[in-house]
């Protein structure tokens, strides 16, 4: 059995992370992990060039990591019903 709530944390802190957790689709989630910790880098560096674009940069993840982490959810639940 999987945790839904543990899996949408997992994917809402460090992207695709709860999909490596569920185990159905670990290559995504491996990539999109990676692509997570590179990107964190490129928003730090945007923060101290362009603090402007910073707020939006922010909302993006933000927004993507809610999405993540509900698809998360949702594959775990699906795990779950089987």
């Amino acid at each position: 059995m999987k945790k839904p709530i543990l899996s949408f944390i997992l994917s809402f802190f460090l992207l695709g992370l709860g999909h490596v957790y569920n185990g159905q689709r670990r290559t995504t989630g491996v990539l999109l992990t990676i692509g997570a910790i590179i990107a964190t880098w490129v928003e730090l560096q945007l923060k101290s060039a362009a603090p402007a674009l910073y707020p939006y940069s922010f909302a993006s993840f933000l927004l993507l990591g809610l999405a993540l982490g509900w698809d998360a959810y949702s594959e775990a639940k699906m795990i779950n019903g089987r």
